[in-house]
């Protein structure tokens, strides 16, 4: 069977992904999803000129020679419609966020002032001429004016870009549902963790190693099983997942060239099996049914699923959302230790951040007997990839580390 290349097999994902729709959702539901449509704001930001300081608003000509005293003529707290006049001499005590009246030039705050906020709502002395007009005011639209982009269409929505939206005074978003996403091990010698184990039967936990990282991938797990090595379970576990509505089946192990590969024995209509110029996770399985279901077939070793999973799920699960925003924090590292670089394949490793020095932070790869492992994994801060090549890495080389 031919090698073909990451990007290759990539390619071919992507282009099988047919965005999901979009649908329309109040803010308070909508944090983690993705915009489908870009937000313009409703109304200016701020919405009218206002302080930006507690203290008084004055005409900054009556500020130009200090001390000066002035009369306090209004008092005006966040939220006030008042507007009042403001004559040679007068000022009005006015708090953060308040609209500046419309005489008023500028805003000295109270630490400029002898008594401050205590005796301020007679007279006031200020002490500290004004930097000139406009000082300490917000003005209408200086944020964002009405109209302009809040947020683009494709980015993710944080705690702080929906703030950003209701700010400018939208109620609602067009963004993709997460995708809904079906996790099977297969294996006859898999067994439930906490079950007892018969001779050559193992824990299973790639179910739980794929199920999480969907999730911290946005997506919604709506089914989690184990299948054995016999039988059609892989076609009745996909009818099952498209049952609950899954838009991706993952299933891990089955895949590579020995004689009870299941999902490569019994899927050999559905997906197409290659050969990918990487490690770990060489043997690949990816197709798409009748339905439009995305099905993935991964390798079982955990790191291979995992790898498998970060290169090649992840950024399909992306792309249904319609996600065009960075992906993952990509950093240069210096390795501890050294490395063997193969000529043929791509390597993706498990790699722990030493951070004991803020300004030198390094890559340190899982110590040996663990680096194929759920521990060395468990351990990992991310993934270095390390690209063929002739010359074997020592410590200090610099390496690309996707952080996670």
């Amino acid at each position: 069977m031919p090698v073909i290349a990451v990007s290759a097999h990539l390619a071919a994902i992507l282009s099988a992904v047919v965005p999901l729709p979009a649908e329309e959702r109040p803010l308070e539901h909508a944090r983690g999803r993705v915009l489908r449509h870009p937000v313009h704001a409703a109304v200016d930001v701020p919405g009218f000129d206002n302080s930006a300081m507690d203290g008084f608003a004055v005409r900054v000509d009556d500020v130009a020679t200090v001390p000066v005293t002035l009369r306090v003529v209004a008092d005006l707290p966040a939220g006030t419609p008042r507007n009042p006049t403001l004559g040679p001499g007068e000022a009005a005590r006015i708090m953060t966020g308040a609209p500046v009246p419309t005489d008023a030039t500028a805003v000295v705050p109270f630490e400029d002032t002898r008594l401050g906020l205590d005796g301020s709502l007679s007279e006031t002395e200020v002490l500290i001429a004004s930097r000139g007009p406009g000082a300490h005011i917000r003005r209408r639209g200086s944020d964002t004016p009405a109209g302009a982009v809040i947020a683009p269409a494709g980015v993710r929505l944080t705690a702080a870009r929906i703030a950003a939206i209701a700010a400018s005074g939208t109620a609602s978003v067009e963004i993709a549902r997460a995708p809904r996403v079906a996790v099977i091990s297969t294996g006859s010698e898999l067994v439930a963790p906490g079950m007892p184990l018969r001779y050559g039967q193992i824990p299973e936990s790639n179910s739980y190693l794929l199920a999480g990282l969907a999730e911290e991938a946005g997506a919604e797990v709506v089914l989690r099983a184990s299948i054995a090595d016999e039988g059609d379970g892989p076609r009745a576990s996909i009818a099952e997942a498209e049952r609950l509505g899954a838009d991706v089946v993952v299933f891990s192990g089955g895949v590579s060239a020995g004689a009870y590969e299941v999902v490569k024995n019994s899927l050999g209509d559905l997906l197409s099996f290659v050969q990918v110029a990487m490690q770990p996770a060489r043997p690949q399985g990816f197709g798409r049914t009748a339905a439009g279901t995305l099905v993935f077939g991964l390798p079982g070793n955990p790191v291979s699923a995992a790898v498998s999973f970060e290169v090649f799920v992840r950024p399909a699960l992306r792309a249904l959302e319609g996600d065009s925003g960075e992906d993952r924090t990509v950093v240069r590292l210096p390795l501890a230790e050294g490395w063997r670089v193969r000529t043929d394949r791509v390597q993706y490793v498990p790699v722990r951040l030493d951070r004991t020095d803020p300004a030198a932070w390094r890559a340190v790869p899982p110590v040996p007997g663990t680096r194929g492992s759920t521990r060395g994994l468990g351990d990992a801060d991310g993934y270095a990839v390390i690209p063929p090549g002739e010359r074997d890495l020592e410590p200090g080389d610099l390496v690309e580390v996707r952080v996670g």
